[in-house]
């Protein structure tokens, strides 16, 4: 049977260089491959998979939340690979976990653990909970030699932790730290201080 993977990574990893050369891998030997991104996106033009190095390759399917994949359409391909899968509804995580079944491709999917409070991202959740290999795209600390383990977003040079959870952006807008350097600039217990008065919030509202 076919798998479904998660490799994931902070920003700054290489996990769009990584797929594109999957990709050309796959070609090379005569292989059909099929791109897929969500629409939302945009930051490189709508239909563009590009990663820091400079490469880049046009996307075959781009899916919003809502997307119903046809399986016909994937019929005669070697395998899917998937760009900013942070980004996709748990739905569609489903529909292309189906796809390594039926018609029984592999399907990689890179992107986000995590957002910039530490928390999952809804599609990551479904791929952990779904995926028959999960990997570690692995990178530093901007601020040191530690490994990364999450995405710091900055606003003029300083880190927050207030805003939407999806902002689209690159080295400008977020950088890939350590637990130590995450908290130097937020503050886990801030984080974790935030989203509690934010629930707080969320339910005197309803009530």
């Amino acid at each position: 049977m076919a798998k479904l993977y998660f490799r994931h990574g902070t920003m700054d990893s290489a996990k769009t260089l990584n797929l594109l050369a999957v990709a050309h891998n796959y070609r090379s030997q005569g292989k059909k491959v099929i791109l897929l991104k969500p629409r939302l996106d945009n930051r490189f033009g709508a239909d563009q998979i590009a990663s820091r190095a400079g490469l880049s390759a046009q996307a075959d399917i781009l899916v919003d939340v809502d997307t119903v994949l046809d399986p016909a359409q994937f019929e005669g391909y070697h395998c899917v690979l998937v760009d900013e899968a942070q980004f996709l509804s748990p739905g569609l995580v489903e529909q292309l976990r189906v796809l390594t079944l039926r018609p029984g491709l592999p399907v990689i999917c890179y992107g986000l653990r995590t957002d910039f409070r530490t928390r999952l991202f809804p599609g990551s959740r479904r791929l952990l909970e779904l995926a028959d290999s999960i990997e570690e795209v692995k990178v530093t600390c901007q601020f040191c030699n530690r490994k990364a383990m999450f995405n710091l977003r900055m606003q003029n040079g300083q880190g927050v932790a207030d805003g939407a959870q999806i902002e689209l952006g690159g080295n400008e807008r977020y950088a890939p730290v350590c637990c130590v350097h995450y908290d130097e600039r937020v503050g886990l217990a801030a984080v974790s201080e935030g989203l509690h008065v934010a629930k707080k919030h969320a339910a005197a509202s309803n009530a």
